[in-house]
């Protein structure tokens, strides 16, 4: 299982549900990694996609307490039970973790590979994820950047490894 995230400099990625800083070609990359392939994501981040539909050209499983919860052609899941049964049927590097803060917390621990945007800035932000740094199984393998977006916004991409994922239940 892989996720993919943008970050600020203090592991920051979102505000009142919205991205931090969507950047062109970050959102670029992150179609090219994730077209057909599995996205897992929650309800609330379904709802920050265009028109709050599934993403096309993928696979989206969305995860969400919300019983009657529907989406048109998405797998609803309603557990993390349920979820890691659905997960069984695909290949783990098909997988990709994409949000929001509470999905990510949950599953970067079974995650083999991480694609961190990283923005060498800091934002008022409600929402982040562990620090990868300060973890000990987690280590940036691979840096790319960094790259100018506008004004003084830059950003890098990382691929993190992680020595240690959790087996799926």
């Amino acid at each position: 299982m892989n996720f993919i995230v943008a970050v600020d400099q203090e592991w920051n990625i979102g505000k009142d549900g919205d991205l931090l800083q969507p950047i062109s070609e970050d959102l670029k990359q992150f179609k090219a990694r994730t077209l057909n392939r599995i996205v897992v994501l929650g309800r609330k981040t379904l709802h920050t996609f265009p028109g709050g539909k599934p993403l096309r050209g993928r696979t989206n499983i969305i995860l969400t307490r919300q019983k009657d919860f529907s989406a048109d052609g998405a797998i609803i899941c309603n557990s993390f039970a349920e979820l890691f049964e659905q997960l069984r049927s695909y290949k783990d590097n098909d997988i990709f973790i994409v949000g929001g803060g509470e999905i990510y917390k949950e599953l970067i621990p079974y995650c083999k590979i991480g694609y961190v945007t990283k923005i060498h800035k800091t934002f008022k932000a409600d929402t982040s994820i562990p620090n990868l740094d300060k973890t000990g199984t987690w280590k940036a393998v691979r840096k790319d950047g960094p790259y100018h977006f506008r004004d003084d916004i830059y950003y890098s991409y990382l691929e993190y490894r992680n020595s240690e994922p959790l087996p799926m239940p």
